[in-house]
């Protein structure tokens, strides 16, 4: 594997919603995972490889696993900046995120989100990325873009 110049990852900033809270006023811990699709959402576009560009490539790509760490609770009407980066991609597609309060820099969530690529037609799970993927995120930690096709 050759040097990572260039690191996939993403940044959101998102001033949390009264919808988003419990009857406590914190955000409630369901909706974290929606702060992380935006993010992942933001880093799959980068790598022209977002959900409709997956199914088009034949195949689809299920959470497998995920792990989240609480650190502070988020209270609602709070700006928070959510950043992910790709951090495994040859078995499967890993994404480490961190939340941390905007204002202060410090840190409120870390966590983790895993998928795996599986073959639409056939239903069946690959047990290494797909090349189409790989040669995407390769081209990006080289040169830090995708080239259009």
């Amino acid at each position: 594997m050759s040097e990572i110049l260039h690191p996939l990852e993403a940044e959101v900033t998102i001033v949390t919603s009264f919808q988003d809270a419990d009857p406590m006023g914190v955000i409630y811990h369901g909706n974290y995972f929606r702060f992380f699709e935006e993010v992942r959402r933001i880093m799959m576009d980068q790598l022209q490889y977002n959900y409709l560009e997956m199914k088009d490539s034949g195949y689809m790509w299920p959470i497998i696993d995920t792990r989240v760490k609480y650190v502070k609770a988020i209270p609602f009407h709070h700006k928070i900046k959510v950043s992910g980066r790709l951090t495994e991609w040859e078995n499967r597609l890993r994404i480490d995120y961190e939340i941390h309060d905007a204002e202060t820099g410090s840190r409120m969530t870390r966590a983790h989100t895993m998928q795996v690529a599986v073959d639409i037609e056939s239903e069946e799970m690959c047990f290494a990325s797909p090349s189409i993927f790989i040669d995407k995120v390769t081209c990006w930690h080289q040169n830090g873009y995708v080239e259009s096709k």
